[in-house]
């Protein structure tokens, strides 16, 4: 499996429209589609989602680059050590390396932003968006293989990626004893795929179970969800920014998973005291 076309999409003079851009632009749309849905359905305003997109992205974006910069990932990739020599290419966000985790923390002050000035439930506001975000990170990864980043350690499996000589991190630089048809494993897709659904499962819980739902417990649905699914594919990345033994992104999973478990067995034991004025309304079947 090879990306069939180069990271440009289009060029006009000394503009050009680069795929990764254009998926992860087509996730932020679909997640906020995703999240103007459930609101509705909830009696909400869906206006509220459009009017906080452009704040959360941008706060999304900031986020997910600070983390990247100041990252220090392994197999020749660069991290703080080359942009505190390049200050000017932390801008670059074109050429890769937004990390989910600090999108993540953004965008979720962009909603604590937005919702306290106008006086709206966060939670309830950060439960709406919750699938999506699973939804557009399961796009934008796709993003990953048109610039042949983001893949593990060569296989024999028939769904593998070939990865050219020029885009191999330097473990995998030696060509003598991984030729130019080696594969390797397709780390992007086992994510977007687990995302994908992931998605499902959240959406269908925030229609289907909507009764039973307390604010923030699909927000941290999500979480525990995204982090089990990182903390087994940053296994298989050899270019990982590593804290002692583990990926960063690994303790980070932990800290979601284990903060996620403590969040919903307080809310539940919460609830058990406020059963109905807790819940939230995702709408009427």
């Amino acid at each position: 499996m090879q990306p069939p076309v180069g990271p440009i999409l289009v060029s006009l003079g000394p503009f050009s429209v680069h795929w990764y851009g254009l998926l992860i632009v087509t996730g932020i749309l679909l997640a906020a589609a995703s999240a103007a849905f459930l609101a509705k359905r909830a009696g909400e305003n869906p206006d509220y989602i459009w009017d906080m997109l452009l704040l959360v992205v941008v706060l999304a974006v900031i986020g997910a680059r600070v983390y990247h910069v100041f990252s220090q990932p392994a197999g020749g990739l660069i991290g703080w050590d080359y942009y505190k020599e390049h200050p000017l290419e932390a801008l670059y966000i074109w050429q890769g390396g937004l990390a989910i985790y600090g999108a993540v923390i953004g965008g979720a002050l962009g909603v604590l932003i937005y919702t306290r000035l106008r006086h709206l439930q966060t939670l309830r506001w950060l439960d709406f968006a919750a699938p999506g975000v699973a939804l557009g990170q399961a796009i934008g990864r796709w993003g990953n293989f048109i610039n042949r980043e983001l893949y593990g350690p060569p296989t024999t499996l028939p769904w593998g990626v070939i990865i050219p000589a020029e885009n191999r991190i330097i473990p995998y630089t030696n060509m003598t004893l991984y030729p130019p048809d080696t594969l390797f494993h397709p780390t992007f897709l086992y994510e977007s795929l687990a995302a994908l659904v992931l998605f499902l499962a959240l959406f269908l819980i925030a229609v289907k179970r909507h009764e039973k739902l307390h604010p923030g417990e699909l927000l941290v649905g999500y979480l525990i969800g995204y982090a089990v699914i990182r903390f087994f594919t940053e296994m298989l990345r050899p270019d990982a920014w590593t804290i002692g033994s583990l990926a960063a992104a690994q303790v980070f999973s932990l800290v979601f998973i284990v903060g996620g478990i403590a969040f919903l067995v307080a809310r539940r034991l919460l609830a058990k005291r406020q059963p109905e004025s807790t819940k939230t309304d995702f709408g009427q079947d």
